[in-house]
């Protein structure tokens, strides 16, 4: 599966597809437009692409500006967004991870060293022996067909 990504820099249109920071191209078999802020009034919410683009339980990245998010489309239609480096690898690979449940909880398991993510608030709930650690969240909706995330860059 190749991962989509989206740069808010390139041309509306033309997204960037590359898997690490700072770096676009342009593979990937469909167009999408490039992330767009909100209506007017809905400050803050920036729309990443639309639900259509997502495979249900499946990642896929999104490159805005330098900051790459893992997308995560459940199975009752809501998306998930977190950071897409992996805490314990330093790689950035989540958006590859398994997606699953720990009872009504939602979660990604690292495709790295296999620790299990909570897609709600990115606490580590099976750390594997390592320390704990959490990965970034952000809020995201489905809004007439389109993936919004309540964007605040990382500091």
């Amino acid at each position: 599966m190749t991962a989509q990504t989206l740069d808010p820099a390139t041309t509306p249109g033309q997204p960037g597809t590359a898997e690490t920071p700072g770096t676009t191209g342009t593979r990937g078999a469909s167009a999408h437009s490039a992330p767009a802020p909100a209506a007017p009034g809905e400050s803050g919410w920036l729309r990443i692409c639309a639900v259509r683009d997502l495979e249900v339980e499946r990642g896929r990245a999104a490159l805005l500006g330098v900051t790459q998010v893992a997308l995560f489309l459940l199975s009752d239609g809501t998306v998930r967004a977190v950071c897409n480096r992996d805490p314990y690898s330093s790689a950035y690979v989540m958006s590859r991870g398994i997606v699953g449940s720990r009872g009504q909880t939602p979660t990604v398991a690292s495709p790295m060293f296999k620790q299990v993510f909570d897609l709600d608030t990115g606490a580590c709930l099976d750390t594997q022996g390592k320390d704990p650690a959490e990965l970034r969240t952000w809020p995201a909706e489905v809004r007439d067909g389109d993936v919004y995330l309540l964007w605040e860059q990382s500091s």
